[in-house]
């Protein structure tokens, strides 16, 4: 009798957790590129980069701007605001080019040594050329929307460089997913959104239907690796995670955005600091994944304090 891929997926898998056994990685890699083939997109042609911003629309839902609710958003005019959106927008694709290049560089390596005619390496490589559309898409909308770049700190930048270089493979994909799930849930409210600059909501569309596929991709690996790796890498995994999370909650909008609003950049950064809105919006924003995580064994011992501490986990 001929085994098909869909009773093949039904027998027991040899590796398990919390959450079951887990899927061929094959299969669903097949998946994820089969999925590609019909829903990819090049953003020089899809969007209309000529068109002139609208007046009346914001660059960011104003509930997500950092100071949204606070005494000073209170004192701030209508104008004021949406200027500050507007640099916010900036600040987060910023965040977004310098992740999805290191995002690139932990895909390589994951890919060095496995079999490259394999469709794991092969919808990995997939994902990298659409992290190279997604990080040339985010830098045309900076230049477009006339605001400066804003890089992330020259520490944070550092301390990247290492955490890049030591992490293990199951942390590489926990940081994977902490730079993407919390900026989605972001984009999913954005795209939809009228109040939002037709451009916006078109570059927000594109990434959501892309990252979804990146999402699953790391989600299946990370179990995979989570429940076959030795025990010190399962623990390193579980601090890393928690110290790139930190370092992601401290960078995720860059303080000069208050300065070039024309807003007392100690005071909103303390505002900001104080903020329950705020705090409440991260939370919900990481909750998705930090429920994953918990799950999975990831938030432990150290590592779940360092993840308190960076704000996103209550």
């Amino acid at each position: 009798m001929m085994t098909t891929p869909d009773s093949a997926a039904a027998r027991p898998s040899a590796l398990r957790d919390a959450l079951g056994p887990l899927r061929d990685r094959e299969q669903v890699a097949q998946r994820l590129l089969d999925s590609s083939a019909k829903h990819s997109f090049d953003p020089d042609t899809e969007l209309d980069w000529d068109a002139p911003f609208e007046d009346d629309k914001w660059f960011w839902p104003p509930e997500l701007v950092s100071l949204y609710d606070t005494p000073l958003w209170r004192r701030m005019s209508e104008e004021q605001r949406r200027e500050l959106a507007r640099h916010e927008a900036a600040s987060l694709a910023s965040l977004g080019i310098w992740f999805e290049i290191i995002l690139m560089q932990l895909l390589v390596r994951h890919i060095y040594d496995k079999p490259v005619t394999s469709a794991h390496v092969r919808y990995a490589l997939t994902e990298i050329a659409d992290e190279c559309r997604h990080s040339m898409m985010f830098a045309r909308l900076i230049r477009k929307g006339g605001t400066p770049v804003y890089p992330v700190s020259r520490l944070h930048h550092n301390l990247a460089r290492i955490l890049k270089t030591v992490s293990t493979t199951p942390g590489s994909f926990a940081a994977t997913l902490l730079g993407e799930e919390i900026l989605d849930y972001m984009q999913r409210l954005t795209f939809p959104d009228e109040r939002i600059q037709p451009l916006i909501r078109g570059v927000t569309r594109i990434h959501v239907v892309e990252e979804a596929r990146h999402v699953r991709y790391a989600r299946e690996e990370l179990r995979r690796q989570m429940a076959s790796c030795p025990r010190w890498e399962a623990e390193l995994t579980r601090i890393s995670s928690g110290e790139a999370a930190r370092v992601f909650s401290l960078a995720f909008v860059n303080p000069q955005v208050y300065t070039d609003a024309g807003l007392d950049r100690r005071e909103a950064v303390a505002q900001v600091k104080a903020s329950g809105h705020r705090r409440e919006v991260m939370r919900t924003g990481a909750r998705r994944l930090t429920d994953f995580l918990d799950d999975i064994g990831v938030l432990q011992g150290v590592g779940r304090r360092l993840w308190r501490s960076s704000g996103l986990l209550a």
